[in-house]
């Protein structure tokens, strides 16, 4: 078939999901992975899905097996979305070395060998690497030591690739949004925020320019900008670092 095909990882997650449906709306043909299975069922009811695999991805055998298993369903890679995430926050003497991990295999090390999965097959389509980073990739963000090692690392990987990948017609980019409206923040709010959801939310609004007009990024607005980062006419777009954070992060 000739329509281009997206692997998207954490397909499952709220901006997972948004990615989905934008690029089904644009017509490319749906690959995604998410270690959600029911997740992963119930975007199948909504979308049609060239290929649904769950999978954890946290090594480089997980994402090799992954990668060779999308080709068997579509027999082409167009384009790859690292979307997968996890938030983990506490000062670094008190954070547990299990966090870590967690946090470091599923931000950094999943797709560090999902891209090395997927090169050889972008090489053949010239596709396109979009990594989900963060404004925490960009500037310090307090008490989450561990996620803002990850994110910085995966900005400065998919930089590292747009140079190597370019003679080759691969490009790779990073977005880095600000907070996002998803189950995941939710998360970070009940979690940690010491019983008071409300006020967590408040916290995170604050530091945004908006002032009492802040409001969180939606996943849809997100997904725009990677759809557009896959398309043919964004060939001038490698090696970037795009914000989408309501200017969060500008005055850093």
């Amino acid at each position: 078939m000739s329509q281009p095909v997206v692997l998207i990882t954490g397909a499952a997650g709220g901006l997972g999901r948004a990615l989905a449906h934008r690029f089904h709306q644009g017509n490319w043909r749906l690959a995604v992975t998410d270690q959600n299975a029911a997740g992963l069922a119930q975007l199948g009811h909504e979308l049609p899905l060239a290929a649904s695999l769950p999978a954890d991805l946290r090594t480089a055998e997980a994402c090799r097996d992954l990668v060779g298993r999308v080709l068997g369903h579509t027999g082409r890679l167009d384009a790859l979305i690292n979307a997968a995430g996890v938030w983990r926050e506490g000062p670094v003497d008190a954070f547990s070395e299990a966090d870590f991990d967690l946090v470091m295999g599923v931000n950094l090390k999943a797709p560090f060998f999902m891209c090395a999965a997927a090169i050889p097959h972008l090489k053949d389509s010239h596709g396109a690497i979009v990594n989900i980073s963060s404004d925490a990739g960009r500037q310090g963000n307090q008490n989450a030591a561990a996620y803002c090692a990850s994110k910085g690392g995966l900005t400065l990987l998919s930089k590292t690739l747009a140079l190597d990948l370019a003679p080759h017609g691969v490009r790779c980019n990073t977005v880095s949004p600000g907070d996002i409206d998803t189950p995941m923040l939710n998360f970070q709010a009940e979690q940690y925020g010491d019983g008071n959801p409300r006020a967590y939310y408040q916290n995170l609004l604050a530091k945004y320019p908006q002032g009492v007009k802040a409001r969180f990024v939606q996943p849809s607005e997100v997904a725009e900008l990677v759809y557009f980062l896959c398309q043919p006419h964004a060939a001038a777009i490698t090696g970037a670092d795009l914000a989408i954070d309501f200017g969060l992060s500008a005055g850093k």
